[in-house]
């Protein structure tokens, strides 16, 4: 997340709790590391709006909320149709009481592209 080009982390854990393609354990790293990293170089932490993810899962969610995280919501959209998932997402962050200032997806165009287009080291 250091590097100057990422703007959002996505796919946290990479997990699948349900779904057609079966199941897959969320993946193991320093979470707390990862998000002070992601809140030091203003990098989003992806909110993934797929019922079968529900990435990150929840207590990660207020982990990274707690370290000062900005967020981006994403439907994760494979068709059309699948883009009315956004919805679920934005639930998730209201349930985990993540302002809407810190969530970069509701940013107005003018604040999101000087965001993408910061200078970072």
């Amino acid at each position: 997340v250091s590097n100057r080009h990422v703007d959002v982390l996505g796919h946290v854990t990479g997990r699948l709790i349900r779904g057609s393609r079966g199941t897959r354990p969320p993946s193991e790293f320093d979470a707390r590391a990862v998000f002070a990293a992601c809140a030091a170089h203003g990098v989003a932490v992806e909110i993934n709006s797929r019922p079968e993810r529900e990435d990150p899962p929840d207590e990660l969610l207020a982990l990274a909320l707690a370290e000062g995280c900005l967020f981006s919501i994403d439907s994760d959209a494979h068709a059309p149709g699948q883009l009315a998932l956004l919805d679920e997402g934005a639930a998730r962050a209201e349930r985990a009481g993540v302002p809407e200032e810190r969530i970069v997806t509701a940013w107005p165009l003018d604040r999101l592209r000087a965001w993408t287009s910061r200078a970072r080291g």
